[in-house]
């Protein structure tokens, strides 16, 4: 519904539209009475125009949606949304939107491929291209679909036009991280499959901002070796698709890695066809005018459980997340703007006095230079090094002091570095050499990071703040500056000043504008004891951050959830100014908040990307509400195996033209 209620005078239709100019003006719904706005807009009975306004927005906030319970229990199985969003403006005036979602597909949906028939949606392909069959049901063998759309960018291209658009094109990327399980329910698939990547053709109406699906694109991403649990993702300043390849393959252990292997197989119909040293980078997807698209890898960012990661505004500055246990703030220096495909690498160190405290004053961060690189050389050392070339590693205490321990994922190795490989360890063996260098690899699942440029700051989400990050928990390390004297399984948000002029531990001038220099804790959540539904981190606070994107216009930061804790997870709105968190959407029950994307002008609409990921995948703390939910969101959701792709809209009902 948009509420429209203009302060101190009598508005026309006109002065409304002016307002609308300067706020964000999300894209109106298909219900009863979006045409009958925008009519009565333009209507020619309207008055003569009002002098030009000089209103300006002054703010945005979020009315919070209720937290479901069971005393509503289809509320608790699918999309929710309760909230407003108000834009106020300078003269005394609002603008009120109550906010709705709309899907784009729910994937397994056959969907217009562009080409006069149709394609699956979220389905998965091997190197040849050809769908992979999921045979785990004797008699119902289907092409396996993904249940976890996650990374969603919106864009536009010049000169774009895609046969059935009839208003503005404009495109999606999206990526699809994984698939839970097979048909047969107990076949777990989890990283087996390659990732697929799709561009959605999308025909914007001009005159009410409404999306619509034309075309689905599935990307081939033969040419970059197919693709690893492609996690979250950013849009870049240049108009491409950063991707994430997570939880990158352990070269050392690979031959014996049924997950690499049962991936390897599916991709290539070898167990054994997949280098290792291939997955774990950057993917950037560049979409062409009639909605097909391009893939290269960029190697040289570093070899790290890549969530996301965020350019800063002078196109050569790359803030990354790491979701690992052990995990480390990684940043990349490009030599070129709007080219990642050489630069330098570097990894911070925490100095003293590190808190979740978000009263403390901010943590100082210094930086070591791991190395320069280009992404082809890595590349061909991918295809050519071994594990066993880069170092030597054991998992007892050698009592030799020419080895140096680290840990890795939460456990204790020694390691030695062989002469001549500083390259490839920097590269390809990230993780362990940044640790062996004495970086701060110590957090836990740093998973989204953002820019507010206005301020000149970033934000990382702590999915978790436990184990490697507290003082004798798993793969804790004493000595890099994380030494948090309790764990907060829900998890923080993390903000981080950025400047120029720094240098790095050995002197070296670091050519970037955009580096941070200190951080701070800015939002935590808040462990409990489970409550009546289960539970077991306040439902009014974030729980387990993992998506995080950055409104300058709205001056909002969004925060979507990967939680264990929460019954639903849900996406929030904090107001970096007013300090106001607004939970604004839940997610089905057992589903994660993912492909969160803030798209602050297209075309003059304002939106607010956002998917979901396996409705319906229990733990522990669904023990009183699975008995009620899952025949529920089997109903909503293909048994399960489904999951949304889609954006916040404004779900117009009613207009209101004067107080």
């Amino acid at each position: 519904m948009i509420d429209t209620k203009l302060s101190s005078f009598h508005s026309s239709r006109r002065r409304l539209l002016q307002l609308l100019a300067s706020a964000p003006v999300l894209p109106l719904a298909t219900a009863s009475g979006s045409s009958l706005f925008l009519a009565a807009c333009n209507s020619s009975n309207d008055p003569a125009p009002a002098a030009a306004s000089t209103a300006t927005l002054t703010g945005v906030s979020f009315t919070s949606t209720p937290a479901p319970t069971l005393a509503n229990a289809a509320a608790m199985a699918t999309t929710t949304i309760g909230s407003t969003m108000t834009a106020n403006f300078s003269d005394g005036s609002k603008i009120d939107v109550k906010l709705a979602y709309q899907p784009f597909f729910i994937t397994g949906d056959l969907v217009a491929d562009g080409k006069g028939g149709q394609i699956l949606a979220g389905g998965y392909y091997d190197i040849y291209n050809q769908p992979i069959i999921d045979a785990s049901v004797a008699g119902k063998e289907r092409q396996f679909f993904s249940d976890s759309p996650d990374g969603t960018s919106l864009l536009t291209v010049p000169g774009a036009k895609v046969d059935g658009v009839k208003g503005n094109t404009v495109f999606a990327v999206v990526q699809f991280e994984y698939t839970t399980w097979a048909q047969d329910g107990v076949t777990d698939m989890y990283g087996k499959l390659p990732s697929p990547i799709a561009v959605l053709t999308l025909d914007q109406d001009p005159a009410t901002g409404k999306l619509k699906l034309v075309k689905y694109h599935n990307v081939d991403t033969s040419g970059v070796h197919g693709l690893w649990i492609t996690c979250g993702a950013s849009l870049s300043p240049w108009g491409t698709h950063l991707s994430s390849e997570e939880y990158e393959p352990d070269a050392f252990t690979a031959a014996a890695n049924s997950q690499l292997k049962a991936f390897s197989k599916n991709l290539y119909g070898s167990e054994t066809a997949a280098i290792p040293y291939h997955y774990g980078h950057l993917p950037e997807v560049t979409v062409n005018t009639d909605g097909t698209a391009s893939i290269k890898k960029h190697y040289c960012l570093g070899r790290i459980s890549h969530e996301l990661v965020q350019v800063m505004p002078d196109n050569r500055t790359v803030l990354m997340g790491d979701d690992a246990t052990n995990g480390g703030l990684f940043c990349f220096v490009a030599n070129t703007e709007k080219d990642l495909s050489a630069g330098t690498l570097y990894v911070a160190k925490i100095g003293a006095g590190f808190t979740l405290d978000t009263t403390a004053t901010p943590t100082p961060l210094t930086w070591i230079k791991l190395g320069s690189a280009t992404s082809a050389e890595i590349h061909k050392l991918a295809n050519i090094t071994l594990a066993t070339d880069i170092f030597d590693r054991v998992t007892a205490d050698p009592m030799d002091a020419s080895y140096t321990k680290i840990f890795i994922s939460g456990k204790a190795e020694w390691l030695k570095l062989k002469p001549g490989m500083e390259k490839a360890a920097a590269f390809l063996e990230t993780h362990r050499y940044a640790a062996y260098v004495g970086a701060s690899l110590g957090f836990t699942k740093m998973e989204g990071t953002t820019v507010n440029i206005k301020d000149k700051v970033a934000y990382s989400a702590l999915q978790n703040c436990i184990d490697s990050m507290v003082i004798g928990g798993k793969g804790y390390q004493a000595g890099i500056g994380i030494d948090l004297p309790a764990a907060l399984k829900a998890g923080a948000v993390l903000q981080h000043t950025l400047k120029g002029g720094l240098t790095d531990t050995m002197g070296g001038a670091i050519n970037s504008d955009w580096m941070p220099s200190a951080t701070k804790a800015i939002l935590t959540g808040e462990d409990i004891t489970a409550d009546a539904l289960g539970n077991t981190a306040n439902p009014d606070k974030i729980g387990n951050p993992d998506n995080l994107k950055f409104s300058e216009k709205m001056r909002t930061l969004f925060i979507g959830e990967d939680s264990s804790q929460h019954v639903n997870n849900f996406l929030w709105a904090y107001n970096i100014d007013t300090k106001q968190l607004s939970r604004i959407m839940s997610i089905p029950a057992g589903g994660e908040s993912t492909g969160l994307h803030a798209v602050d002008e297209l075309n003059g609409w304002t939106y607010i990307m956002s998917n979901f990921q396996h409705p319906g995948d229990w733990g522990g703390i669904h023990g009183i509400v699975k008995p009620t939910l899952d025949p529920l969101i089997k109903a909503n959701y293909k048994d399960k195996f489904g999951a949304a792709v889609g954006y916040l809209t404004g779900d117009v009902s009613q207009v209101k033209l004067a107080k």
